[in-house]
Parts: C-alpha cells; sequence; structure tokens
C-alpha cells in the first residue's frame, strides 16, 4: 500500500503499532486513541511527519473530522479481554459496539474506500468441529465475543445498506513484541516470557491441555493490508492454521529461555473455551501465506523482552 491517508483506531495498541509502523513509509497515518491500553512509545521510532494523533474515545471524538479524505479505516480500538469484558460488559458494549457503530457511520459518511474490521475467534465459542471454518456458527460465550459478532454485523449491513465496503479478520491468538505483560488481562505468551524472566512460577488456568493457534503478529500485518487492497468483503479467519497445548507451549517458552521453572495450575476461567485452531483457506483468496516459523517467531519474541528487562 502505498501514497494512501489511512486512519488506525487503537494505533497506538499491540496490533495497531505493528501496522502503523508497516504504512508509515509510504502512507499518511492518522491514528485515534485513548491510550486505556495502548502506548505512545509502541511508535516512537517512527516518521512523525506522516502522523497524525487523536488521543480521544472512539465514542466521543469527532470522527467525521478525523476521517475527512481517508481512504481506509483499520477499526482495531476495542476493549479486547475475555476476563475483562466479563467484569464489565457495560463498558465492553459501549466501546466494541457503539463505538463500531460510530466508526462505521463516520466512514460512510466521509466515503472511506474500505474499512477493515478487527474481529475475534471469540466469536465461534466452543466447537466440535476442528479446524473452525467461517462457515461454522458463531456461538459467542462471552461479553466480548457478543460484541464482535455484532460489530461483524454492522460491518455487513453498511456493505449491504450504504454501500461501505467492509472486511472483518477474526484473529485467533496473535503474538509478538510490544505486547504488555503487565497489563492485568495480558496474552499468554508475553505473561509466561515476564514471570520466566522474573524467575516466577506463571499459572495455567485448567489443565493446561487446552489448544490454540498462535499466529504472529507480522502474518497479521500482512492480512490486514491485502484485505485492504482485496475487493472481498465478509468474514476472514486468521490464524497459522495449526493448533498448540497451553502445556507444551509453557514447555517451548521455558526451553527457549534455558529456565527450569515449574507452572502453578488454577481452575480455568468463565468465558474461556477449550480448542481453537483456524482453517485459513478462505484467507489464502486474499493471499494471506503464513509462515510456518513458530520457533523462531517465539524466539524473536523472547528477544525483545529480554531487551526490556
Amino acid at each position: 500500500m502505498k501514497n494512501k491517508k489511512v486512519a488506525v483506531t487503537g494505533g497506538l495498541g499491540f496490533i495497531g503499532s505493528h501496522l502503523v509502523e508497516r504504512l508509515n513509509e509510504n502512507n499518511d497515518l492518522v491514528i485515534v486513541d485513548n491510550q486505556s491500553s495502548g502506548n505512545i512509545k509502541n511508535i516512537q521510532d517512527l516518521d512523525f511527519s506522516r502522523i497524525d494523533t487523536d488521543f480521544g474515545d472512539i465514542t466521543r471524538v469527532n470522527l467525521e473530522r478525523i476521517f475527512e479524505d481517508v481512504d481506509y479505516v483499520y477499526h482495531m480500538a476495542a476493549v479486547t479481554s475475555v476476563p475483562q469484558s466479563v467484569n464489565d460488559p457495560l463498558r465492553s458494549n459501549e466501546v466494541n459496539i457503539t463505538g463500531t457503530l460510530k466508526v462505521l457511520e463516520a466512514a460512510k459518511k466521509c466515503g472511506v474506500k474500505k474499512l477493515i474490521f478487527s474481529s475475534s475467534s471469540a466469536v465461534y465459542g466452543e466447537t466440535a468441529s476442528l479446524p473452525i471454518s467461517e462457515k461454522n456458527p458463531v456461538n459467542p460465550l462471552s461479553p466480548y465475543a457478543v460484541t464482535k459478532v455484532t460489530g461483524e454485523l454492522y460491518c455487513t449491513l453498511y456493505s449491504e445498506i450504504y454501500d461501505l465496503p467492509t472486511i472483518a479478520l477474526r484473529y485467533f491468538n496473535v503474538f509478538g513484541p510490544k505486547q504488555d505483560p503487565e497489563s492485568q488481562y495480558a496474552a499468554v505468551i508475553p505473561i509466561f516470557i515476564d514471570k520466566i524472566l522474573k524467575n516466577q512460577r506463571p499459572v495455567i488456568y485448567g489443565d493446561g491441555e487446552q489448544t490454540r493457534d498462535f499466529v504472529n503478529v507480522k502474518e497479521v500485518v500482512d492480512a490486514n493490508i491485502l484485505a485492504a487492497e482485496s475487493n472481498e468483503t465478509g468474514s476472514y479467519n486468521i490464524g497459522l492454521g495449526k493448533s498448540t497445548t497451553i502445556n507444551y507451549l509453557f514447555e517451548m517458552i521455558k526451553e527457549t529461555m534455558k529456565k527450569d521453572i515449574k507452572p502453578v495450575y488454577k481452575n480455568e476461567r468463565p468465558g474461556e473455551i477449550k480448542h481453537s485452531v483456524a482453517d485459513i483457506s478462505k484467507a489464502r483468496s486474499l493471499g494471506y501465506s503464513p509462515k510456518n516459523d513458530f520457533t523462531d517467531e517465539l524466539t524473536e519474541t523472547v528477544e525483545w523482552f529480554k531487551k526490556l528487562n
């Protein structure tokens, strides 16, 4: 993508900042982020001559002003934690549903070429059919998942009723540098790495035999750019297409870090599914082709966290 004006809501967050970094060299960018979970440090080394920022909340800022002359909108701002949504469903609803609707409405009024919506594999809930394809029925098991299903439905409506092209990317378990291990709701990989670096025993919820599809953030950025440049609409799985148990993940990280630490097992958390792995054959039609370099990517992530300590 070159010589475009691109808006990224949540552009200071983990995935958003990686996307901003990729687009920064050849495009003009505007970032909307209230800094509740994103951090300006995530983009501090970039060329700010081509970046505008608005540190307001998507439910309150003037999005029509921000989206003026914008070609593409990447809507990544959200309350992204399942446990957080269980604890505070009203806030999840406000940001993830009302916020998404406001983003769509502003994009429609400003004549945006396409909106790319960050969704989640959480929309599928527990399913007996693996790998999970887009044909699987949605079965949200948490307020967070409900908000993502609703966001996708609104995207579809705006495509069909208002002629605003939209595409939803259902991320599986994304990992890589810039994830925040200090957050109360941090993802499992940064938590494991951070705890082991501190010679502390990480917690595994449940028996550790639950499976997840871990995909590197670089692949997710590729998918986002491909989605914008394609003529496709609808929902697409974005994962690696390979499952890993949490127990095996812990052993991999421990071996990579050359530490002999045992985890602590606690009761599983409400709203979390047992098994998940993506069928990415539909995403391949976009040109999406993730590299199966999980061990190398995990090592790179570990090295990034080591530099912080």
